[in-house]
């Protein structure tokens, strides 16, 4: 069939293929805190495979990685966020009182 007597048809689009975020040379490891800090979220959350487009064994092994992070204090279980901003308004409050008197 010629082109122009499929109309209706879509034409295949070309993709960017996505670099893997893991490389071939990086090993996943506990230690690797540039690697693992990647893979958890703001939160302190592990991102889940379909966001972090890792393979399944890539996934196992990140989420291990993390779990021993966490437990030998490498890298914290969550991140509170709200704490810091606390130490931020009283040291406001703090020299905006100084200020004054």
């Amino acid at each position: 069939m010629d082109k122009s007597k499929r109309p209706f048809l879509k034409s295949k689009r070309s993709f960017r293929r996505r670099l893997p975020p893991i490389g071939s040379g990086d090993r996943i490891d506990y230690r690797n805190m540039s690697l693992i800090g990647r893979f958890v979220s703001e939160q302190g959350k592990i991102l889940s495979r379909r966001v972090n487009r890792l393979t399944l064994k890539q996934q196992r092994l990140i989420t291990i990685a993390i779990k021993q992070a966490r437990i030998l204090s490498l890298l914290p279980f969550l991140n509170n966020e709200k704490r810091f901003e606390r130490t931020e308004s009283t040291a406001r409050a703090t020299s905006f009182r100084t200020r004054n008197k």
